[in-house]
């Protein structure tokens, strides 16, 4: 079984960090080729250790904010992109906002899964999918947009 520490590569090229913090990318962690199927974490908003996470813009989300975003893609879109621009290249067949209410009430022990939306993507575009395979593509990347508020 994979670990969630092995499935975060470091950073190339890495942005220069806010004082003692690491950042990293979440990878790939299960493709099936001939299937075409992706699977990974989409974000991760609070680390095993229970730290939040900053991402690359220096955000955090909340738990309840990842979920809202999670469950109103689902709901209303579904399709994946390629690089943020080309879309209708790959179609969503898993979706789970790991909270820490659902972790335990599945029975996954604390300290155990990051609280975070991990997903799964059918890629239907063959140039794509060899983009994932050679590890071009190698992560998901989520667009949003949000209210920036100071904490």
């Amino acid at each position: 079984m994979i670990s969630f520490k092995d499935m975060i590569t470091p950073a190339s090229p890495p942005p220069t960090p806010s004082a003692g913090v690491e950042k990293r990318r979440l990878t790939i962690a299960k493709m099936d080729d001939e299937r075409r199927l992706a699977f990974g974490w989409a974000s991760v908003a609070i680390r095993v250790d229970g730290e939040q996470i900053e991402d690359w813009q220096n955000d955090m989300i909340d738990p309840e904010d990842l979920e809202s975003a999670a469950y109103n893609f689902v709901e209303l879109y579904r399709e994946g992109g390629e690089m943020h621009e080309k879309g209708d290249v790959a179609v969503l067949i898993e979706s789970v906002v790991f909270t820490e209410e659902k972790q335990e009430a599945i029975g996954i022990p604390p300290g155990t899964l990051p609280v975070g939306w991990w997903i799964g993507f059918h890629v239907t575009d063959p140039d794509v999918w060899e983009k994932v395979k050679n590890g071009e593509y190698s992560m998901f990347s989520i667009g949003g947009e949000a209210e920036r508020v100071e904490i």
